[in-house]
């Protein structure tokens, strides 16, 4: 009798070792925070592309994202070390590292700079027909500014009190695809954008209803928001490839340069590895598979529109590859 159950005991037995040994793995790798972003934004996929990564999960660190307002949340998320990574505007790094933040002048000097991912439009939707060329036009309409918290409210703020209408509409603060949802039930007027073209939320849009863009340069332009801003560029908007439904003529806008950011706790070799793979022919086809957004990331590229001291582990790697001198 005892030799009938012998092999099962024995089979049991090193299921349990095994089992343990793997929990034990697991248990012992370091839990590191990466913060996103709000859904339908490309911030939150940057995170789950990076994290999910087989090369990146194959370290010796347990990475967990958490979804956020956005870019200046993120900032004070990583600045406190309630994330390891995150995703915020340059202006923001910028910004926050010498106390301008609009309405906050505490110094976010535990913020920095890890790479270059890709520059972000502003973009401001609005219904065909409906007589709305300027942000000037917006006064008593109903707007949707972005997630509180996001760098996209942030942006909007800081570009409707330049053109001093901030306080003349009616604010709506939400995420990209509430907004699109909410546009295409005519409950706003029009919804502000800051992400990645093109994007999904605006797509959305675009199904619902007729759509525009309002020029953001021409605004810019005239009201002296760029001499103002220094950060801050010229772009245009290629909407002629179609990818928003009604549109064939490039719109003007403007932009600031996505990075990728980390508080000096992250681990030097987590940094320098995770560069290390992402940026190899193979990561960066993986980056491009997860969003087309990500063509623009390049290692030449690597410290683009880095104004702010680097991480030690990004440092390294980017004099490694010639990139920093």
């Amino acid at each position: 009798m005892r030799k009938k159950w012998l092999p099962v005991i024995l089979a049991v037995s090193v299921m349990l070792i095994l089992s343990m040994t793997f929990a034990g793995n697991v248990a012992a790798k370091k839990l590191i925070i990466f913060a996103g972003g709000p859904a339908g934004g490309t911030f939150q996929v940057v995170a789950q592309a990076i994290s999910t990564y087989k090369p990146v999960k194959a370290m010796d660190y347990n990475i967990k994202v958490q979804s956020s307002g956005g870019s200046t949340e993120n900032l004070r998320k990583v600045n406190s070390g309630k994330a390891h990574f995150g995703t915020v505007y340059s202006g923001h790094v910028y910004a926050g590292r010498n106390g301008l933040m609009v309405n906050d002048p505490t110094k976010y000097e535990n913020v920095l700079a890890v790479a270059y991912l890709y520059e972000a439009p502003a973009q401001l939707v609005v219904r065909k027909g409906s007589g709305i060329k300027s942000v000037k036009d917006l006064e008593g309409k109903k707007v949707g500014v972005g997630n509180a918290g996001s760098g996209a409210y942030a942006y909007c703020e800081q570009f409707f009190t330049h053109l001093g209408v901030w306080d003349k509409i009616e604010r709506n603060a939400m995420g990209y695809n509430a907004a699109a949802d909410a546009f295409g039930n005519k409950q706003l007027d029009a919804f502000w954008l800051f992400t990645a073209y093109p994007s999904p939320a605006v797509i959305q849009a675009a199904t619902m209803n007729e759509i525009e863009l309002v020029d953001l340069d021409a605004d810019a332009k005239k009201y002296g928001f760029y001499d103002k801003y220094k950060n801050f560029v010229a772009w245009e908007i290629p909407t002629s490839d179609g990818r928003y439904r009604g549109l064939d003529k490039n719109v003007g806008s403007w932009v600031d340069t996505t990075l990728l950011v980390a508080n000096p706790k992250a681990p030097e070799d987590l940094v320098y590895g995770m560069l290390q793979e992402i940026f190899t022919e193979e990561g960066l086809a993986w980056m491009v598979s997860q969003k087309k957004t990500f063509k623009a990331m390049a290692l030449e590229k690597g410290v683009k529109g880095i104004a702010t001291p680097l991480h030690p582990g990004a440092e390294k790697f980017w004099k490694e590859k010639g990139v920093l001198k």
